[in-house]
């Protein structure tokens, strides 16, 4: 009873209100917290990376009022690229699904797998999509397949929380655990005078010990709301935008062009896979990539190009809020950035570490990492800021660098579905989960591989690695 009565007390502001919120109060920090900045060179692959030692106070530059809700609209300029690929990538990824071609798949994984044997599906995708982030740093890639994986999760007996997890756990698993992403192990070693890619052994062990955590963790859930669909989180909410219904899916045809749609979207990840590892795409080839496929599998199912563009259009009006959430987030390092109040912030975070004892000063790196993923949620510009100061710190603590390029990845990977200014809304939204439904499922699991990145980082220290 009194559970009933604080839940219906507290409830979470609506995230545009949130995200508001945080950019009025760092912009509230630019005028308490002193301005300064470390000095930045270009290193040898051109990137400008910060001098560690200095640190120096610059003129204020506080955000006023009017200058923080300009950061609104900055933040969305800031935030196109990324946000104009989700627009695109989702829009064509809705065409694929409404030629009933995933309808087909998902039958025959019904047909396949029964009562709790359904479960294998769920540390499979983790795995599989894990290996794609581990690799070749796939990750707003994968954010348009949530509402594919949402649709099966539900056709399996889950609920909608399993298919966010399965795919934004994956990919946030990937990152952590990377064994030669290079847009954040690449870079971090690189800055830290490493040779590219060393250590990739250790790293696909922690890999997969994150991802048996994890596993555990959403098989469980899964498995428990199979048997008492009153457990879910989400029960009684309506899902039928995103829901596949498993009884008549058994029975739904799946024809040669079913089957053709699918071979057509198999082609799809396998070009943007050899394209991101070999022709160093972005996101201009992987959206261009994604709308040729979905005209392709239009054009196998006889539709013309009006069909195509009210589908299009469909897709968009989904994806609106998710965008939204993702332009209104960059608004916030754009205040900070704005203040000058970023490196104050990464240098008066890293000078407690400067006296801490080996065993724990992996740990403390951990935590400040994390931590800093908050304020830049961005893989390569966190390395490019902190890194520069902590393996040389690393050095005089007696913790290898190594061990600080792990704590760099741990900290950026699984917290970017944690975070409201990193992805957290973006998940949650694309899953149709309320942002604090979504943090009432994960933030437990959370700290469960937040405590196995620090027995990994204890590992990695005791071993000298």
């Amino acid at each position: 009873m009194e559970e009933a009565v604080w839940k219906k007390k507290f409830k979470l502001p609506h995230i545009f209100v949130l995200l508001t919120g945080i950019i009025f109060v760092c912009a509230i920090a630019s005028w308490v917290l002193p301005a300064g900045e470390f000095e930045r060179v270009p290193n040898a692959a051109g990137r400008m990376v910060v001098v560690p030692g200095t640190y120096h106070a610059v003129d204020p530059s506080p955000v006023g009022l009017f200058g923080a809700v300009k950061a609104i609209y900055s933040g969305m300029v800031d935030a196109a690229g990324v946000v104009f690929f989700v627009f695109l990538a989702y829009a064509s990824i809705s065409v694929l699904l409404s030629t009933g071609a995933f309808n087909g798949l998902v039958a025959g994984m019904l047909r396949l797998f029964r009562g709790k044997f359904r479960a294998v599906i769920i540390p499979f995708f983790i795995i599989l999509l894990g290996t794609a982030s581990s690799t070749i740093g796939m990750f707003e890639e994968a954010l348009p397949f949530i509402p594919v994986f949402v649709g099966i999760s539900i056709a399996m007996g889950y609920d909608a929380i399993v298919g966010i997890a399965i795919v934004s756990l994956g990919v946030g698993l990937g990152y952590s655990g990377a064994a030669t992403n290079p847009f954040t192990v690449g870079i971090a070693q690189d800055i830290a005078g490493l040779p590219p890619m060393s250590g990739a052994l250790y790293r696909v062990v922690c890999h997969l010990a994150m991802t048996a955590v994890a596993s555990v963790y959403t098989v469980r859930y899964a498995l428990r709301i199979q048997r008492e669909p009153a457990k879910s989180l989400v029960y009684g909410e309506d899902f039928r935008k995103l829901a596949m219904d498993a009884k008549s899916l058994v029975k739904k045809p799946f024809g040669v062009r079913e089957k053709l749609v699918l071979l057509d979207f198999a082609a799809l990840l396998a070009l943007v896979v050899y394209g991101c590892k070999n022709w160093c795409w972005r996101f201009e080839e992987i959206c261009a990539v994604f709308i040729i496929t979905a005209v392709i599998a239009a054009a196998i199912m006889g539709w013309g190009p009006n069909v195509i563009a009210d589908k299009m259009v469909s897709g968009f009006g989904e994806i609106t809020m998710a965008c939204m959430m993702l332009g209104i987030a960059r608004g916030i390092p754009v205040v900070l950035s704005q203040g000058r109040i970023i490196d104050t912030v990464v240098y008066g975070m890293a000078q407690p570490l400067a006296g801490l004892p080996a065993w724990l000063a992996g740990e403390a790196m951990l935590i400040f990492q994390t931590l800093l993923n908050f304020l830049i949620p961005s893989g390569s510009g966190q390395a490019s800021t902190s890194m520069p100061i902590m393996a040389p710190l690393s050095d005089l603590l007696g913790v290898s660098r190594q061990v600080a390029v792990l704590a760099f990845q741990f900290g950026d990977g699984i917290s970017n579905v944690l975070w409201p200014t990193a992805f957290a809304p973006v998940v949650a939204g694309l899953g149709g989960v309320r942002l604090a439904t979504w943090w009432r499922w994960f933030v437990p699991l959370f700290m469960l591989i937040l405590l196995t990145q620090m027995a990994l980082v204890a590992i990695g220290t005791a071993i000298g690695w």
